[in-house]
């Protein structure tokens, strides 16, 4: 996700709205977006899973509430969604969310943009022991997003970003759980660090940002490649290579939201239920039947979080 996000407001679960997309500056050629709400896509043939969406969001002139997002995700074919934070805020509401709805499982982590701030506060270590404490309940079933991004992190901050994603490479692998990897502009240093701590049993690059190169590196190490709408983007085409070499079996899929709109939506609000449109590109790229396509990506998403079902324990 992009961490440009601003205000926080309480907030009961499930009601959305703790953060707000953050609109990118007026000025000389910039593009004012379109904020209407994009209507629904013909539903897939079979039903599958959004494995990173953010459901507390607010964008776009119309709010959608997270549970009528759910809803009309289900109405295309999107049956359940993985909700993943980013801070302790929503990494408890994502926790409690899951806990409440059957469609729901939950990612919890501290952002890599977060790491540097809260080092320089002295409270890296407090949040982090939080995230491993939320990553004991049942219906939390990923680390994540956590990573590296030497995007918008100089070389001052990136002492703290190791040290927040290797710490979270552990929490993942101590509660037996995925990871959920955060990769902007640090491929080589990500592959890297999983490769020295110890790579989790699964492992995602959720919105796969990597060439051919590196979807050659998941190939080889049973690592798993999320594809968001940034894939049906024209100036894309790396993106499509790689996915046109991912093993099938290593392919998942993701909106998100509300960032990364697909064609041909690009730039309006995302949600999970906008999906379809980056499915069915998927399955041009991968030359594959798009119900073979959607029955794949279901298996795989299951293969890695477990089921969406509720235990009476849940």
């Amino acid at each position: 996700m992009s961490p440009a996000a601003e205000g926080a407001t309480p907030s009961q679960t499930p009601a959305g709205g703790i953060r707000k997309r953050r609109e990118a500056p007026e000025g000389p050629g910039k593009q004012t977006r379109d904020l209407t709400r994009p209507d629904s896509p013909e539903p897939l043939p079979f039903p599958l899973y959004d494995n990173h969406t953010h459901l507390e969001f607010e964008d776009g002139v119309e709010q959608l509430d997270p549970l009528e997002s759910l809803a009309r995700a289900e109405a295309v074919g999107v049956r359940g969604v993985v909700q993943v934070g980013t801070d302790l805020e929503t990494s408890r509401w994502s926790a409690e969310f899951a806990a409440t709805d059957a469609r729901v499982l939950a990612a919890v982590a501290l952002h890599p943009n977060e790491a540097p701030r809260l080092a320089a506060a002295g409270m890296l270590s407090e949040h982090l022991s939080e995230i491993a404490r939320l990553a004991a309940q049942p219906r939390v079933r990923a680390v994540g997003e956590t990573g590296l991004d030497f995007f918008r992190t100089g070389e001052e901050g990136r002492e703290a970003q190791y040290e927040s994603f290797e710490t979270h490479i552990e929490i993942a692998k101590a509660h037996g759980i995925a990871l959920q990897i955060h990769d902007r502009d640090a491929h080589d240093e990500v592959v890297a660090t999983l490769t020295r701590v110890g790579a989790p049993e699964r492992t995602v690059f959720h919105c796969f940002s990597g060439d051919a190169a590196l979807a050659k590196i998941c190939n080889e190490r049973g690592w798993y490649m999320s594809f968001a709408g940034t894939m049906t983007f024209k100036n894309a085409p790396a993106l499509r290579e790689a996915l046109s070499i991912a093993r099938p079996e290593l392919v998942l899929v993701e909106t998100d939201a509300p960032f990364l709109t697909p064609e041909p939506l690009r730039g309006r609000p995302n949600a999970p239920y906008l999906m379809p449109h980056t499915v069915r590109r998927l399955a041009e790229v991968q030359e594959l039947p798009l119900e073979d396509v959607c029955r794949q990506l279901a298996a795989n998403t299951e293969r890695v979080y477990g089921t969406w079902e509720m235990d009476s324990d849940d």
